[in-house]
């Protein structure tokens, strides 16, 4: 794939705030963002910006809130290295650089009518949140809908109030495990894997969409294959150095694609042979 010719309106940093915080855990914080005169970041699920700290530097954190959230956007930063560490300083009313959204999200229209197989390791609940929200706005848009998520331990779950109304959905099959559980745990233990062979779909209809760490990709892919769910209906949000956003520094290029311009989200068919992408 050829890298997207842009425009120079991709290099503007514009001016955002900071409306919210919370602290989720000791290393994630989370932000809500609202941009200049309340304008919506009109993003698509998956997708994400940059991040400018003015005198500190740039980072690209994956957008968390469904593009259905109008006056704002949510982002979920993990404290890793100094741009994310000066972030978690950040405080309500703090003003921050935004450039973006960049990259391709999650096919929202061949995803509409069909059911759905969300399946998030870690960390990869972050741009997974802003599909099943925008899922779940738009409930009618769309078939049966199962959620899987792991976790190392229960106190590094994101979204844990989220998390929760999931569960109690009835419009929603919803399940979790956790790497090594502490005393109050009482869900399931064990890899995430454990949990697909027991979830009842339709493979014909069922698209997965899989985001988390990559060394969950090849087991998770060996499980919805053994589910017979084809493999142009499994889609991957890859996780690389992305620095610049534009196709430009080459830190995100896996042979002849960017995955800040032509990801990151990807259908497994398109970069099952691709050396080097899973």
């Amino acid at each position: 794939m050829k890298k997207q010719i842009l425009n120079n309106s991709e290099y503007i940093i514009k001016k955002a705030k900071v409306v919210r915080t919370k602290k989720l855990t000791d290393l994630e914080k989370f932000f809500e963002i609202s941009m200049p005169n309340n304008e919506s970041l009109d993003h698509d699920p998956g997708q994400f910006v940059e991040v400018s700290l003015f005198g500190v530097g740039e980072a690209p954190i994956s957008i968390a809130s469904s593009p259905t959230m109008r006056n704002s956007f949510d982002l979920c930063v993990r404290r890793v290295g100094k741009v994310t560490s000066e972030m978690h300083k950040l405080e309500q009313g703090d003003e921050i650089g935004i450039r973006g959204p960049f990259g391709k999200g999650f096919p929202i229209r061949i995803l509409e009518g069909n059911d759905l197989f969300f399946i998030a390791g870690g960390l990869g609940i972050v741009p997974l949140r802003s599909l099943i929200n925008y899922v779940i706005d738009n409930r009618r848009d769309f078939g049966n809908v199962n959620i899987l998520l792991g976790c190392k331990t229960p106190d590094s779950m994101l979204f844990g109030d989220e998390v929760e109304i999931w569960q109690k959905r009835l419009d929603v099959n919803f399940n979790c495990t956790v790497d090594k559980a502490d005393p109050d745990w009482a869900g399931n233990v064990g890899l995430i894997t454990s949990l697909i062979p027991g979830v009842n779909l339709d493979p014909d209809r069922t698209f997965a969409i899989v985001v988390g760490p990559p060394i969950m990709y090849k087991f998770v892919i060996k499980e919805l294959i053994a589910k017979k769910i084809p493999e142009r209906q499994i889609y991957l949000s890859l996780e690389r150095h992305m620095k610049c956003g534009l196709g430009r520094c080459g830190h995100c290029q896996i042979e002849d694609i960017y995955c800040c311009q032509d990801g990151p989200v990807f259908c497994y068919d398109q970069i099952k042979k691709i050396r080097g992408a899973i």
